[in-house]
């Protein structure tokens, strides 16, 4: 393996939530997200993800004024204390205009910006960055049957065609980052492994790529059944130094601390091994 000519950025998930899949609502309320948030800042995370809406499969769906209210006044208190770059995971333009106006840097669409009509005159006023991610169907049914030809080129196909299309609504090229959606609208296995063996087709598109496989579902279905969501540490570091080795510019993860490190010691041993 060798280590890419920059640091891989990681990105901190604050699931501000009481339905989230990888932590069960532990940081729902203000206090116990602000205090993951700043957790997760001293472990050394790059950019912090804000989410006031599960996209889990089966996820019930948030009002606006909802997820507004659970995710605009963590955006101030961090502001207030970090200059550390937030994203906001939110298919909504309403709710991205009053992150990005409260302090975010970045709007994380799981739907590439295809949720409303605005979406992507939103994203090219804010001049915010916005991560692109290609999910088949939606939160609520995408995991019924997710069918594909060639799981590769069609993500690789839909993410370069969506960021086609937002840099002709007026998008900067420069603050597009594309997602290849591990564990959105794909088979645990039949879909995910391969997207994930074929994810320097998505690097070579050009754009930063954000990585997010930590603790998903298919880590507990490659490890022989249900691992509950805690307990994929080990398999989230692996798609995280995966990820890292394709060439991805971010990888969106729980745990921190241990991917930092990880990071870190891959990086220390593939330049020990350059010639001097």
């Amino acid at each position: 393996m060798s280590a890419p000519a920059s640091p891989v950025r990681v990105m901190g998930v604050v699931n501000v939530t009481p339905d989230s899949f990888s932590d069960g609502g532990r940081f729902a309320g203000f206090d116990a997200a602000l205090a993951q948030a700043r957790k997760l800042i001293a472990e050394g995370a790059d950019i912090l993800d804000l989410g006031g809406e599960s996209t889990r499969p089966g996820a019930a769906p948030v009002s606006e004024a909802d997820e507004i209210g659970r995710v605009v006044p963590l955006v101030r208190a961090i502001r207030a204390e970090s200059a550390i770059p937030i994203s906001v995971d939110s298919m909504k333009p309403a709710v991205a205009r009053a992150v990005v106006e409260a302090g975010a840097t970045m709007w994380n669409d799981v739907t590439a910006l295809r949720h409303a009509p605005n979406s992507l005159a939103v994203a090219a006023e804010l001049g915010c960055e916005v991560v692109l991610m290609h999910m088949q169907g939606e939160p609520a049914t995408m995991q019924a049957e997710p069918h594909y030809g060639d799981v590769v080129e069609e993500v690789a196909a839909f993410l370069a065609r969506r960021a086609a299309e937002a840099m002709a609504a007026g998008v900067e090229q420069a603050r597009i980052w594309l997602d290849p959606g591990v564990g959105f609208g794909k088979h645990m296995i039949r879909h995910n492994l391969p997207l994930l063996a074929g994810l320097a087709r998505v690097t070579a598109l050009g754009f930063p790529v954000l990585l997010g496989v930590s603790r998903k579902s298919f880590i507990g279905a490659v490890d022989g059944g249900h691992v509950p969501a805690d307990q994929r540490l080990g398999g989230s570091i692996a798609g995280a130094l995966w990820g890292a080795e394709a060439g991805v510019a971010a990888v969106r993860v729980h745990d921190v601390r241990e991917t930092v490190q990880a990071l870190a010691v891959w990086r220390a041993i593939a330049q020990a091994g350059r010639p001097a």
